[in-house]
């Protein structure tokens, strides 16, 4: 049993930590993190209505990585403190009950108190998707982002890969970013082509608020063949946002994975979302 204490009155309650993954589509939110306003709509608030419906008791959940609005999901990490313990089966089919359609739970284990969704992630994961192709697509069409123009992910590769490894993405983050430090170590950057879909794959041990998508912006560009492939290296060192140029829609945006320690035996991933290709997924390698 977790034996986190804490004090309600003169009563002592113990809490049950469990970590869940959730998957959700972003396009009808207002991204992750609950805000104030009775008609903004976030994931986050969906989730802590379902799972204490489940719990009947309000829960908070803590998430790997709050995405912003119109970003989807398809591995984030929660965890959160319950006052009932409960199968974790029920907490699955129970709070996938009463959660929208577009909003799943995928599964619900049991973990120590030392468990913590974000403080305990060693690198995370996201894949952009880009539709490339003359007429847009009606399916997916907040599941993608699409371009008219014809990308080479040749050149879009030869950008990305100076972009691997331990560097100062002031030029690819917000303006109004809060993290403390620009500097993130990105451990690999894929691109690669399955028809008329692009996919982006980037790992990281963190991101800076909108990173992937001013990567991604750049990358369109230089697939466009509107910039060379060392602009992305000269974004970079300018360490400066107004030379990065415009950043991506949020619709082509999936957060697939977090890395935790192996002692937390979480499952791992499927490295959604799943309408991709599985034997070119199999192909990358898993970090």
């Amino acid at each position: 049993m977790t034996k986190q204490e804490h004090n309600q009155g003169a009563t002592e309650v113990a809490l049950f930590r469990y970590a869940a993954a959730v998957e959700y589509a972003g396009a009808p939110y207002n991204g992750w993190q609950a805000q104030s306003g009775d008609n903004v709509r976030c994931v986050q608030l969906e989730v802590e209505r379902a799972i204490s419906r489940v719990a009947n008791h309000p829960v908070g959940v803590i998430c790997a990585g709050r995405t912003d609005a119109g970003v989807n999901a398809s591995y984030q990490i929660i965890h959160f403190d319950a006052q009932v313990e409960r199968p974790e089966r029920a907490w699955v089919m129970g709070s996938n009950t009463y959660l929208p359609d577009d909003i799943a739970i995928l599964w619900v284990q049991r973990v120590g108190s030392e468990f913590h969704a974000r403080f305990s992630a060693e690198q995370r994961r996201y894949r952009y998707l880009i539709y490339s192709s003359p007429v847009k697509p009606a399916l997916l069409a907040r599941g993608v982002t699409w371009t008219y123009k014809q990308l080479d992910t040749a050149r879009m590769a030869e950008a990305a890969a100076f972009l691997v490894g331990e560097h100062d993405f002031t030029s690819y983050r917000a303006v109004a970013c809060q993290a403390h430090s620009p500097v993130r170590e990105v451990k690999s950057l894929d691109v690669y082509r399955s028809g008329e879909l692009i996919v982006i794959d980037i790992c990281a041990n963190a991101f800076l608020h909108h990173m992937v998508r001013n990567i991604a912006g750049v990358l369109m560009k230089i697939g466009a063949g509107e910039a060379e492939p060392v602009w992305a290296k000269s974004v970079l060192d300018a360490r400066d946002r107004r030379q990065g140029g415009v950043t991506a829609p949020p619709w082509g945006l999936y957060f697939v994975d977090v890395r935790y320690p192996g002692a937390f035996e979480l499952p791992p991933s499927q490295l959604g979302p799943y309408f991709l290709s599985a034997s070119r997924t199999d192909e990358l390698k898993r970090l």
